[in-house]
């Protein structure tokens, strides 16, 4: 039998230049990390590919399932590792096709990297397309073929194929910084927190719950999506504020149709405090223009005005379906759509503003005590960590703020 291995392709940080060599050796640690203890190769780089050779057959499918959700790789393939006698060559482009029993054409997709190989391309590509055709009756279609044998003949081995899977494509996590999510218990905020994970950022969520005045169920459900995103081991750290109380004392001083946008730019002022003690560089919401009456340019604007950092919204052009979408495939969409009290709709105005100016929100603060509010949802702070190989945890709480 012929070794097996997992071959990762990527494709941007083949354009990175001087970063390439840094960016590679990253997304070989993260792939590294995700597997654990399921292999006990290294992960190898090779012919600008990533390798992970597997020992134990019985683990290929876990492999390719733990290494095809992590960021960075744009395809990976299961490959068959051979020598480079004609004969080998031969059989592990059989065997691949062979693994399409419905197929009824094929194509063979050679190339050679190793110069000191004397047969060309084209060569390879006729005697192996024969040989299969010989073995296996299959008519060629060079076009759009059933199954496509790749063979990459590189120094001393040749890697076959047919079975390509999918990744997220991106960038590797760890490369772009810190970035602190406001991760609610719903749809959107998880899948904007996924494609900052998938641009190469270390997450850092922050999920603001009604508790006290409403149950738990959203900090369970936030617990489970942000276990979903470190599957791609992009997921670092999630905060839980209690935010129930500061909301009803919002709802009992401030104008009703302004609770909203207050709510949301006292979340700023604590999202960028955790952010300042994570070394984060941008925060991140889950806000689609217009979805709903928070989100016109208008509100937008005006919640933006209490930042003093950037603050990112990767769904802003998305429409719901798009979002629903990312949601189902990446894995949060049954969590996110469980029944949970949220303080999204807590104290809830019957009319809100939907077209608020920077000076009437800063009006309806002005009964509040804002410094004293931060330092309340603070000091209610608890967290859970993820394994995240490229997050190093700051200092405790109380440490940092003191």
């Amino acid at each position: 039998m012929f070794e097996r291995a997992v071959l990762v392709h990527y494709h941007e940080i083949g354009l990175k230049g001087k970063n390439r060599g840094a960016w590679e050796r990253r997304l070989a640690d993260n792939i590294a990390f995700v597997l654990g203890d399921l292999t006990d190769s290294a992960v190898q780089r090779v012919a600008s590919r990533v390798m992970v050779r597997v020992s134990d057959i019985h683990k290929l499918e876990q492999i390719i399932e733990r290494v095809s959700l992590v960021p960075g790789v744009s395809y990976l393939a299961d490959v068959l590792i051979t020598s480079r006698e004609p004969h080998d060559m031969e059989r592990a482009a059989l065997m691949a096709a062979r693994q399409f029993p419905l197929a009824r054409t094929f194509a063979i997709q050679a190339r050679r990297s190793a110069t000191d190989f004397t047969e060309r391309s084209l060569e390879i590509n006729r005697r192996l397309g024969a040989y299969v055709q010989a073995e296996t009756g299959l008519g060629v279609n060079l076009t759009s073929p059933d199954v496509r044998v790749c063979v990459e003949v590189v120094q001393g081995e040749v890697y076959t194929y047919a079975r390509r899977i999918e990744g997220p494509g991106g960038l590797p996590t760890g490369v772009s910084g810190t970035i602190v999510s406001l991760l609610s218990a719903g749809i959107d905020s998880p899948v904007a927190t996924w494609r900052m994970i998938r641009r190469g950022a270390v997450a850092v969520g922050v999920h603001f719950s009604g508790r006290p005045q409403v149950d738990a169920s959203s900090e369970r459900f936030a617990d489970e999506i942000a276990q979903v995103l470190a599957r791609t081991g992009g997921m670092a750290r999630l905060y839980v504020v209690p935010f129930g109380d500061l909301q009803r004392e919002i709802s009992l001083v401030a104008p009703p149709d302004l609770r909203v946008l207050l709510y949301r730019r006292l979340m700023i002022r604590v999202a960028e405090k955790i952010a300042a003690v994570e070394r984060a560089g941008a925060l991140v919401t889950g806000e689609s223009l217009g979805q709903v009456a928070s989100q016109t340019l208008e509100n937008i604007a005006a919640v933006d005005a209490v930042a003093t950092m950037p603050v990112l919204r990767p769904l802003i052009g998305d429409d719901k379906n798009d979002i629903i979408g990312i949601a189902r495939k990446i894995g949060t969409f049954e969590a996110s759509t469980r029944p949970h009290a949220d303080c999204c709709t807590l104290f809830m105005p019957r009319t809100p503003e939907t077209h608020a100016t920077v000076r009437q929100v800063e009006a309806g603060e002005v009964d509040l005590d804002l410094d004293r509010m931060v330092s309340d949802a603070l000091g209610g702070l608890t967290w859970t960590d993820y394994p995240c190989p490229s997050y190093k945890p700051p200092k405790r709480w109380r440490d940092a703020e003191a």
